[in-house]
């Protein structure tokens, strides 16, 4: 059974930004708060004394509720705060119910509560779902939180910025090599980090994975668990980490599937990522007759590489051609970005993607891109931001849109991870990337320009410190585009007593994806805490 669809982390390439970085080497962890339990601390027990008022979702099989957090954990008692989502599937085999299992998605920016009432519960061997509720939640600024982010100018200012026609007729390309593409491509990023400064301004530097991993810990609480057990996919990896960092010993279980090496800084993450997706797109070349059959845009590895490089330098001279009703018309078409934007997403999934990327790719070739722009297109999900309860404080924040997945991917790796503040180190690392990588990478390098304007958090590359932790079990994907297998091993050596799990597949992730091998070791272990041997592999 394939699991539903994962949001996931994805490379800077595809608008989302290096998730483990910053300026210089590796150093110690900061921040971290172990001395003291913060339960007992006076101001925070409000939040640590909630319990959860179960209500039925909207849809039929699930229960919700609200979750409230300090806003900023150094000031808990200011009266500003978040309110978050929470959902939860109840365990099926109740007389036999171990307590409750938290997961993240994915991200950051994917919705826990809102992929759980999609049927993420489904993911979860049967095992598991027989002895946990399963829950889920949005963390801070995602989703239907209360402040939640939004980068997006309003209609009316949109309109404004659209005044230059010079600029809705540039074709952004993939490396930028002359001093106008880079000074354009450095301006667009700046633009857009003061679109976010303009409109999430006061709760942008509070939606850190620090301070969600706090978040964390007062839902554990909440949910009546001594404690936690957590599965985290892909961003939720790095979730996952900075709790166990901060809490070890309240850690009872944790599964970190897709893993995120936190002591890369960010052009050892670009390298990385981008190296994956470009390894990705030729196992696509590769093994597309195995999997797409007929519907292979090419009768051998090399003419399918030729076609994607053909699309590549057509839509940099110019966009491709798109119907009048595709979400790309209004920009005249799919610039060079979207043709690899697309391409690189569907290395997710090749089961379900690799088919009609093929028949999208052939189309394209022959002049019409609708299907390779639509295959990105997620169905509009309601608004999960229309909180039924206010928040009294006068919020400065616009109302987000009904998915702001990409303001907050874009804020949470912004804020975790700090980036030069000069252009020369961007400029610098182009070489690199596209000599590891190619264009996968050079384009992963241009879009890490809107962290260089973005408030700094307090996080550094830095190797695991997380003492007392029980065994962590971390599981790679020997072909995962997104989070490559490489830091599933350096993760897994990272943690005392970590354990790896390897999954010799493609696709991002490997539990959930109907694995039995994959299902039957991660379900002992979540159930019975049952190990897995060195070397394990599926």
């Amino acid at each position: 059974m394939n699991r539903p669809a994962l949001a996931t982390t994805a490379l800077a390439l595809l608008g989302a930004l290096s998730l483990t970085a910053c300026t210089g080497g590796p150093v110690p962890a900061t921040g971290k708060a172990r001395a003291a339990d913060p339960a007992s601390r006076p101001d925070l027990k409000p939040f640590y004394g909630q319990r959860l008022q179960w209500a039925d979702c909207a849809t039929d099989g699930y229960e919700c509720a609200r979750l409230t957090v300090p806003r900023d954990y150094a000031r808990p008692g200011n009266g500003r705060t978040f309110v978050l989502p929470v959902a939860r599937a109840a365990a099926t085999g109740p007389a036999r119910r171990v307590g409750s299992l938290v997961y993240n998605p994915g991200g950051p920016g994917a919705g826990g509560a809102s992929s759980l009432e999609e049927g993420m519960d489904e993911a979860f061997g049967a095992a598991v779902r027989a002895r946990f509720d399963i829950v889920s939640f949005d963390p801070r600024g995602v989703g239907g939180s209360v402040p939640a982010l939004t980068c997006e100018p309003a209609e009316a200012e949109a309109e404004a910025e659209e005044t230059s026609e010079e600029a809705s007729d540039a074709v952004a390309p993939l490396y930028p090599r002359t001093e106008a593409d880079r000074s354009a491509a450095a301006s667009g990023a700046r633009i857009a980090a003061e679109d976010c400064e303009a409109h999430s301004g006061p709760i942008l530097r509070h939606v850190g994975t620090e301070d969600a991993a706090r978040d964390l810990d007062v839902l554990r609480a909440a949910l009546g668990e001594r404690r936690l057990t957590y599965l985290g996919w892909s961003y939720g990896t790095s979730l996952g980490t900075s709790y166990a960092e901060q809490f070890p010993r309240r850690v009872r279980a944790m599964v970190l599937d897709g893993a995120i090496d936190p002591s890369l800084d960010w052009s050892q993450r670009v390298i990385s990522q981008s190296t994956g997706f470009r390894r990705s797109v030729d196992d696509y070349a590769e093994q597309c007759a195995e999997i797409a059959g007929d519907s292979c845009p090419g009768a051998n590895p090399q003419q399918i590489r030729a076609l994607i490089e053909r699309l590549y330098q057509r839509a940099e001279r110019e966009p491709l051609p798109v119907a009048e009703d595709s979400a790309y018309a209004e920009y005249g078409g799919m610039d060079a970005t979207a043709v690899l934007d697309a391409v690189s997403m569907a290395m997710y999934t090749p089961e379900d993607q690799w088919e009609p990327l093929s028949e999208a790719l052939r189309e394209a070739d022959q002049g019409d891109a609708t299907k390779l722009g639509a295959l990105d297109d997620e169905e509009e999900s309601e608004d999960p931001g229309t909180a039924e309860e206010e928040q009294e404080e006068e919020d400065e924040t616009p109302e987000p849109p009904a998915d702001n997945s990409g303001a907050a991917l874009t804020a949470v790796n912004c804020l975790d991870v700090p980036h030069p503040r000069s252009l020369r180190p961007y400029w610098a690392a182009l070489a690199p990337a596209d000599q590891a990588a190619g264009v996968y990478g050079t384009a992963s390098v241009t879009a890490e320009l809107t962290c260089r304007d973005w408030p700094s958090g307090g996080r550094r590359p830095h190797r695991v410190d997380a003492d007392g932790v029980p065994p962590v079990l971390v599981v790679g994907t020997t072909g995962d585009p997104a989070t490559p297998y490489e830091e599933s091993v350096s993760l897994a050596e990272q943690f005392p007593e970590g354990m790896l799990l390897t999954y010799e597949g493609l696709g991002h992730t490997a539990y959930g994806r109907g694995d039995a091998c994959v299902t039957a070791k991660v379900d002992a272990y979540l159930v019975k805490r049952e190990r897995v041997r060195p070397g394990a592999t599926c």
